[in-house]
């Protein structure tokens, strides 16, 4: 397992080690003692336990998110692509960080097998590229629908920069969300 920290150091890239020969391919997904000892050799913190796997197929261009759970409930996720290809961001909304509104992009796919890990004090979102992706992640609290929030996924503070995919398909909830200096106050 290899952890690649971003341009925000707390979101790591996730690389396992992949065994592949004439059968097909064989890659442990997660060791959670293997997991925190490379967050440690990093000088990460090191995650409350996850209680919750999640699991959603997307269409090209489904767009989901930003979003994010507050305390007492703050998530933690570590998230992955099974089958298609997805865009995937996080965003710092930790208003004591030195990264405070600054995101990271990575290509979650099944064919680079990355995983990301996103740890609690972010917004989270995904730009699926292909039909049929498929989006798993594992969170560290159970999903509280009193906690939720979520911030405009076309923020102008944020400007993202989302690849380019035509139509985008985004439910009411998120196209309404506000933007990351309206929730400050939170």
């Amino acid at each position: 397992m290899r952890l690649t920290q971003t341009k925000i150091p707390d979101v790591v890239i996730i690389e396992a080690d992949v065994y592949e020969d004439d059968r097909g391919w064989f890659m442990e997904s997660f060791n959670e003692a293997r997991f925190h000892q490379e967050l440690t050799k990093a000088s990460l913190t090191l995650p409350k336990p996850f209680v919750q796997d999640n699991h959603s197929s997307s269409k090209r261009g489904v767009l989901r998110g930003l979003h994010f759970q507050r305390a007492p409930h703050a998530q933690g996720k570590l998230v992955r692509v099974t089958q298609g290809a997805a865009f995937d961001v996080a965003v710092d909304i930790r208003k004591d960080s030195a990264t405070f509104g600054q995101w990271v992009g990575v290509e979650l796919n099944s064919t680079n097998r990355r995983m990301l890990w996103i740890p609690e004090g972010f917004a989270h979102g995904f730009l699926a590229l292909e039909d049929n992706t498929h989006f798993h992640y594992k969170t560290t609290d159970y999903y509280a629908k009193s906690s939720e929030g979520a911030i405009n996924w076309n923020d102008p503070d944020l400007a993202i920069d989302w690849p380019k995919v035509m139509p985008l398909v985004i439910n009411q909830k998120d196209q309404e969300a506000p933007r990351l200096f309206e929730i400050e106050g939170e």
